[in-house]
This record gives C-alpha cells, sequence and structure tokens, in this order.
C-alpha cells in the first residue's frame, strides 16, 4: 500500500518508506504526515516487518515543516493537537522495539530533521546537511529534535547547532557523532537495504530490547538501570531465537533467526 505522498515498498521484512514530494524538497505537508502516521504504526505492527528504512526522494530528505499549510495565529490547543498527530508515529520510531534505518539522501532541516535523528542507525549520503531552521521563523525545535539531538552530541553542541541554525555538513555530523556512517551519494539507499536486510535476518526480539535498553539507560541510575537490564536479558533468555543462536554456535553453523 502507498500513497502519493509516501511511497511503501516491502522487500521481504524490509519496509522502506519514501517521502516522496520531490517538488517541495519533501516538506512535511498534511499529505507527508498523513501518511507517515498510516505507514509507521502499520509496520510497527506488522509481525512479518522486521526493520523499517526512511529516505526521501529527489535532493532532499525532508525540507521540514510545510510552512503554507500554517496557521500562524493559531490557538495553543490547534497547534498541540497538530503536534499531537505527528507523536502518533514518531513515539514508535523511537521506542517501537524493531530497528530504524533513517538514510539521509539530501538535506534535512528543521522537523525534517528531527525525523531523521528519529533513525536507530542514521546514514548519511556525502552531500546531505542537517539544519535547524526553527529560530528563522520564531519556532522551537520539535519533532522530537529537542531530546534526540543532545543524547547524540551533547547538550553544548545541540545548543550550538540549534540556536545558531548553521548548516552541519555530513562529514562534521559523523565527527561529532550525530550520524552513524557517510556514504557516497549513488550508494546510499543500496548500502541501507544491505544493513536493513542483515538486520531483519538478525535476532529481533534481541535487537529490539537493546534498542529500549539504549533509550531507557540514558539519565538511568545504575541500581534502576540493572532491573531494567535484567528483566531484558530474562525475555531474550526465554526466546526461541536465544536457543536457535546457541545451538547454532555450539554446532558451528550460521543461526536461522525467526524473531521468536
Amino acid at each position: 500500500m502507498s500513497t502519493d505522498a509516501v511511497t511503501v515498498e516491502k522487500r521481504g521484512a524490509v519496509t522502506i518508506l519514501r517521502l516522496a514530494q520531490p517538488e517541495s524538497m519533501n516538506a512535511l505537508s498534511p499529505a507527508i504526515k498523513a501518511g507517515l502516521e498510516a505507514h509507521v504504526p502499520a509496520f510497527f505492527s506488522d509481525t512479518s516487518a522486521r526493520c523499517l528504512i526512511i529516505t526521501g526522494t529527489g535532493k532532499a530528505f525532508s525540507a521540514g515543516g510545510d510552512i503554507r499549510s500554517f496557521e500562524p495565529t493559531a490557538r495553543p490547543g490547534v497547534s498541540r493537537a497538530r503536534m499531537a498527530r505527528s507523536h502518533i508515529w514518531l513515539e514508535p520510531l523511537l521506542n517501537g522495539e524493531k530497528p530504524v534505518i533513517t538514510a539521509v539522501n539530501g538535506a534535512a532541516v528543521g522537523a525534517g530533521f528531527g525525523v531523521a535523528m528519529c533513525g536507530d542507525i542514521i546514514l548519511a549520503a556525502e552531500d546531505a546537511y542537517f539544519q535547524s531552521g526553527f529560530t528563522m521563523v520564531g519556532a522551537v525545535a520539535d519533532f522530537g529534535l529537542g531530546l534526540t539531538l543532545p543524547r547524540a552530541i551533547g547538550a553544548v553542541r545541540a545548543k550550538d547547532v540549534l540556536l545558531t541554525n548553521r548548516k552541519v555538513t555530513a562529514a562534521e555530523a559523523l565527527a561529532m557523532g550525530m550520524v552513524s556512517r557517510v556514504l557516497p551519494a549513488a550508494e546510499l539507499l543500496d548500502q541501507a537495504i544491505d544493513l536493513a536486510e542483515k538486520l531483519a535476518r538478525g535476532p529481533t526480539i534481541s535487537l529490539g530490547l537493546i534498542k529500549s535498553l539504549v533509550n531507557q539507560g540514558n539519565g538511568a541510575t545504575p541500581k534502576a538501570y540493572f532491573n531494567i537490564e535484567a528483566h531484558a536479558q530474562a525475555i531474550a533468555f526465554g526466546s526461541a531465537d536465544f536457543a536457535e543462536g546457541v545451538d547454532a554456535f555450539l554446532n558451528k553453523r550460521k543461526p536461522a533467526f525467526k524473531g521468536e
């Protein structure tokens, strides 16, 4: 299933969502947001889907919010309701127990920057860049960016990026730990798919639990973290994939994980 604004491609256990309004640099129009609201939760509820890729089409990943659709004098309640609709699909990207790859093929600005940072693994094309954009229109960082960016690069660097509105090149983003890998533009999607297929063949219960541990461990006390860790490991040890992994290791063969 696809929409005009967000296309969906399934390659076995890998789902690829493409923001598909290149004429507007994939600005997060109502149509794109509606597509993400439909397709992101559907991915996480589909037991056969085990890894998600989000990327853009054309020269941009996403130019951010669609300013033309905004109502500048909207009452706070109206704005909060609009943001809540986006949180429906942003929250599972961050907390859903399946790996998410964002393949940043070009400019990631404003809310598009926020979407890019929702990846568990963030791949950037060599000519991609990241920019806050919010202060240009008197807005605040949204789409989780005030949470994800400091976690990735620390509060001091995050405030520099968000307050000054400066462009961050892919090379600088890699150096400061904002992205996982920088790749030639022509290879970006192919390498994202190869990585996603590798993750999809893995023990996805284990991968999801590791994602949850990293998220919950941020700021937790050692005692609280060890309780979370013990609970997660108990779940992993009870999975069919753990039994398969141990048997494969002992018998010197490749494991065949099923995500169970």
